[in-house]
């Protein structure tokens, strides 16, 4: 069994239930799948979950392990969250930081070692802030440490959160491609939040889109994204075009409800 199975999952806090009773076939190895869905739908929480840090019931399998069954330690060596906002700057250099995260997911401190963090560096296009601390980065700069830290932690299950909110365009590409290829090349599952919908239809392999915490569409994204499910999930009026380049867009009419 390989990819993310998840089955009968059901997730949330102590006082409310975000999921429920979810139920999503293999995710798949080596791509992208982007995680839609309006604001409050539980596409957060999901992730949260997922990674062990809600509370959650069901069953997840990865690769064949299942997760649910296993001490929080032995999940956080499979699987990696970014989340939304990271925690407050401590005062470390981008590169001390990022070797900390390689040695917490157990590799060593060797010249290799640094080479291979300062090749992903230059990979994100933040290799000129290896000696800054990252108290002094912007946010955005931030987002790209996380994400380094992330990646360099070679984990099986990658769930990133909104990893684009404070980047510029030029960087949402690049770090959207640079996903891709890593995620292929590692051949491990790899879950995204994003909110632009034109994003999940040009970077997504496969997309799961959620309303109030149910499951309402999975599969490709030609298949999942459609004015029905526009209409359905987000309240809008919208069609899929195909620009001079072949790339599909979504193009948003009017609201569902709106009098025309």
């Amino acid at each position: 069994m390989q990819g993310l199975n998840i089955t009968h999952f059901s997730a949330g806090y102590p006082k409310r239930q975000v999921i429920t009773d979810l139920n999503v076939p293999a995710l798949p190895r080596g791509k992208i799948t982007v995680l839609l869905g309006p604001n409050g739908c539980g596409k957060s929480t999901l992730l949260r979950a997922l990674a062990g840090l809600n509370r959650a019931r069901g069953e997840l399998w990865l690769n064949g392990e299942e997760l649910m069954a296993q001490p929080f330690s032995r999940r956080a060596e499979q699987v990696v969250y970014l989340p939304q906002t990271l925690p407050a700057g401590v005062h470390l250099h981008v590169l001390e930081s990022i070797i900390v995260a390689q040695r917490a997911a157990g590799g060593r401190s060797h010249a290799g070692s640094e080479a291979e963090v300062m090749a992903l560096l230059e990979q994100l296009g933040i290799a000129h802030l290896a000696l800054s601390y990252l108290d002094q980065l912007s946010g955005g700069q931030k987002q790209l440490v996380g994400l380094a830290q992330s990646l360099i932690r070679r984990p099986a299950l990658l769930l990133l959160d909104e990893p684009l909110s404070a980047l510029d365009l030029n960087y949402q590409f690049h770090v959207m491609d640079l996903v891709a290829r890593e995620t292929r090349r590692r051949n491990i599952v790899t879950v995204v939040v994003v909110h632009d919908i034109n994003i999940a239809l040009r970077h997504g392999e496969h997309v799961l889109m959620l309303q109030q915490g149910k499951l309402i569409a999975d599969g490709p994204p030609s298949q999942v994204i459609t004015p029905d499910s526009l209409a359905r999930v987000y309240g809008v009026r919208g069609r899929i075009e195909h620009c001079s380049q072949g790339t599909p867009q979504v193009l948003i009419d009017g609201l569902v409800d709106a009098v025309s």
